[in-house]
C-alpha cells in the first residue's frame, strides 16, 4: 500500500564530481545547536518515464531506489516551488499499479520504461535544536548518471540538498540558505536530479560542417536605365544595390521570438480552454488519492470547459466542440456522484450539530454516518473505475488534439472587445430571463426547478466572464463577482432541495426499523425555512445585479 510524505527541500550546486564539497559551519544557523554526522548512504535509483518523457515534461518523477532508509518506489508530484508530495510503495520488480494509476492522465496507454539510472554517494548530516529535535537534513550527493533509453550518455556532478524535517517551519530553510550563500554556495539551476541527468546525458546533435565559401563572381557592368523607366524595386521598395543590401540584412537578422500575449478573441478563449484542460489532467492524481476538494475542483474545470464551448460558439466551431461537451457533461456527472454525496453529508452533519440536543430523538447521527459511508464507498470505487476507463482517457486525448489544432471560426481573428463582450451579454440575458421566470412562479417544485436552471445559467455566465476578464478588464471582473453572488444564493436554495430529499430517504429508513423519525421532520422544516429565506432575498439581490448590467 502506498503512503504519502510531504517533501520540502532545496538543492544547491556543489563542486565538480570528485572534488571536495565542504559545507560551512552550520551550527551558526539560528536555531541549530548541533550537526550530527549520519555517515554515507549508497543509493541506486532507476527513473521511469514514457519514451517521449511525458512525466519529466510535467515535472513528475517516478523511480525505483535501493539503499538508504526509504528503499522502494517513489512517485513525486509537484505542489509548489520546492514542495512535492512523495508517494511511496514497497520495493518490487515492476512499477506498482497504485503508482501507475496516479500518472495515468499523463501517460495514457504509453509504456513506462527505464530512462536514467542515478548512483549516488550521500553524505548525510542532521541539523538539530537544543532538545535534539531534527530541523533539517543536509546531504552532499556525489552523483553519477547513466542514460538508459534515448541515448547512451553519462554525467557526474555533486550537489547539496537541504530537506526540511516533517512539520518543520519552511522559514528555517531561508536561514540555512543565507549561511550557504555566504559560503559561495548557490542554488541549483536544475529542479531535480532527474532533470539535470536528462539534460546532461541527452544526445547532442552533430554540428553541421561549414560549407566551403564559393568564389565570388565578377560583377556585371550595370546597364544604363532607359528614360522614363525606373529601376526594378526590391521587396522593401528599394532599388539597385540598396535592394541587395536590404535583402542581405533581412536574411541575416534572427527572427524575434513569437509573442505569446493573447491579442485576438481566439487567443483569449484558447488560453482559458488550455487552463481548464491542464487543470483536469493535473487534478487526476489528487482525485484518485481522495485529496479534499479535488473532486469538486476537477468537476468545476469540466464545467468551465463545457460552458466556454457553448458561450463562445462564434469563436470555436460547435460542430467540433459539441461532441466534446457531451463527454465533459458525462465526466462532470460521474464526478458529481461523489461530490454530491460529500455536500449532502456536510449539510446534514452541520444541521444536526446546530440542533438542540432535546430535539434529537433516536440514533440520528449514527444513521446519517452509516447512510453516507455506504453511498460514498460505492461512489469512490465507481469513480476510480471511470478514471481508469477508456472513455475518460479518450476524452483527455481529444482535448489534447483540440488544443493542438483548435477549430477556430472567422470571428476568432477579430479583436476581443466586441466578439467576447457580445457573447457575455448574450449569456447574461439568458440568466435574466430565467430569474424573471422563477420570480413569477409560486413556491413549489416548479419554482425550485426554475431557480436551479437559473443557477446553472449564472455559472455559465460567470465562466464566460472569467474567460473575458483578461480582455475586457474590470467590467468582466465585476460580472464574475455578481454571478458568483447569485450562484451562491441560488446554490443555497438548491442545497436545501437536495437535503430535503435525503431527509425523506433517511426518515423512511428509520421508520422501517422502528426508529423515531421526529428529528428528520424537524430538520426538514428548517430546510423549508432556509429555502423560503432565499426566495425572499432573491428579488433584491437580482435587482442590484440587473442595475449593474453586463459588460
Amino acid at each position: 500500500m502506498a503512503d504519502t510524505k510531504r517533501e520540502i527541500e532545496r538543492k544547491y550546486e556543489g563542486p565538480p564530481a570528485g572534488g571536495d564539497a565542504p559545507l560551512p559551519d552550520l551550527t551558526d544557523v539560528p536555531g541549530v545547536s548541533g550537526v550530527i554526522d549520519k555517515g554515507v548512504a549508497e543509493l541506486d535509483a532507476t527513473y521511469y518515464d514514457t519514451a517521449d518523457q511525458r512525466l519529466a515534461t510535467a515535472s513528475l518523477t517516478l523511480r525505483r531506489r535501493t539503499g538508504g532508509d526509504d528503499a522502494g518506489w517513489h512517485l513525486k508530484l509537484p505542489v509548489s516551488e520546492g514542495v512535492r508530495d512523495e508517494i511511496r510503495a514497497p520495493l518490487s520488480d515492476t512499477v506498482p499499479e497504485d503508482l501507475t494509476a496516479l500518472v495515468r492522465s499523463r501517460i495514457r496507454e504509453a509504456e513506462l520504461v527505464p530512462v536514467v539510472r542515478l548512483v549516488s554517494a550521500r553524505d548525510i548530516r542532521h541539523l538539530v535544536d537544543a532538545s535534539g529535535t531534527l530541523l533539517a537534513e543536509v546531504s552532499v550527493d556525489r552523483v553519477r548518471a547513466e542514460r538508459l533509453s534515448g541515448g547512451a550518455g553519462s554525467a557526474e556532478w555533486t550537489e547539496i540538498e537541504v530537506e526540511l524535517a516533517d512539520d518543520g517551519d519552511p522559514a528555517f530553510l531561508d536561514k540555512v540558505e543565507k549561511k550557504l550563500r555566504k559560503a559561495g554556495i548557490k542554488r541549483s539551476a536544475s529542479a531535480s536530479k532527474l532533470a539535470k541527468a536528462l539534460d546532461d546525458t541527452a544526445p547532442r546533435k552533430p554540428e553541421k560542417p561549414e560549407k566551403p565559401e564559393k568564389p565570388e563572381k565578377p560583377e556585371k557592368p550595370e546597364k544604363p536605365e532607359k528614360a522614363g523607366k525606373p529601376g526594378k524595386a526590391g521587396k522593401a521598395g528599394t532599388t539597385g544595390k540598396a535592394a541587395d543590401a536590404s535583402k542581405a540584412t533581412t536574411t541575416a537578422a534572427k527572427p524575434e521570438p513569437p509573442d505569446s500575449t493573447p491579442r485576438t478573441a481566439g487567443d483569449h478563449i484558447l488560453t482559458y480552454v488550455r487552463a481548464q484542460r491542464d487543470a483536469i489532467v493535473e487534478l487526476d492524481p489528487a482525485v484518485r488519492r481522495d485529496v479534499p476538494d479535488s473532486v469538486h475542483r476537477m468537476r468545476v474545470a469540466t464545467r468551465r470547459l463545457r460552458s466556454t464551448f457553448r458561450s463562445y460558439g462564434k469563436i470555436l466551431d460547435r460542430a467540433v466542440t459539441d461532441p466534446i461537451g457531451v463527454e465533459l457533461k458525462w465526466l462532470a456527472a460521474e464526478l458529481g456522484v461523489d461530490r454530491d454525496q460529500e455536500v449532502l453529508t456536510e449539510h446534514l452533519t452541520t444541521a444536526l450539530d446546530d440542533l438542540p440536543s432535546e430535539l434529537v430523538k433516536g440514533p440520528v447521527q449514527a444513521r446519517v454516518s452509516t447512510w453516507s459511508g455506504a453511498r460514498r464507498s460505492g461512489s469512490r470505487q465507481h469513480l476510480i473505475a471511470v478514471l481508469d476507463g477508456k472513455r475518460y482517457l479518450d476524452l483527455l486525448t481529444t482535448l489534447d488534439t483540440l488544443e493542438a489544432g483548435p477549430p477556430l471560426l472567422e470571428a476568432a481573428s477579430k479583436k476581443p472587445e466586441k466578439v467576447i463582450a457580445k457573447a457575455v451579454r448574450k449569456d447574461f440575458k439568458k440568466v435574466a430571463d430565467l430569474v424573471g421566470e422563477a420570480l413569477e412562479l409560486p413556491p413549489g417544485s416548479e419554482r425550485d426547478l426554475a431557480m436551479h436552471d437559473a443557477r446553472k445559467k449564472a455559472k455559465r455566465t460567470r465562466y464566460a466572464a472569467e474567460a473575458a476578464t483578461p480582455a475586457l478588464g474590470e467590467p468582466a471582473a465585476d460580472l464574475v463577482k455578481s454571478m458568483k453572488s447569485l450562484q451562491t444564493l441560488l446554490g443555497d436554495h438548491q442545497d436545501s432541495v437536495m437535503v430535503r430529499g435525503a431527509l425523506r430517504e433517511l426518515a423512511a429508513e428509520a421508520h422501517e426499523v422502528g426508529e423515531n423519525a421526529f428529528t428528520y421532520g424537524v430538520l426538514y422544516g428548517r430546510q423549508e425555512q432556509r429555502a423560503a429565506a432565499v426566495e425572499a432575498e432573491l428579488p433584491g439581490e437580482w435587482e442590484a445585479i440587473e442595475d449593474k448590467g453586463a459588460v
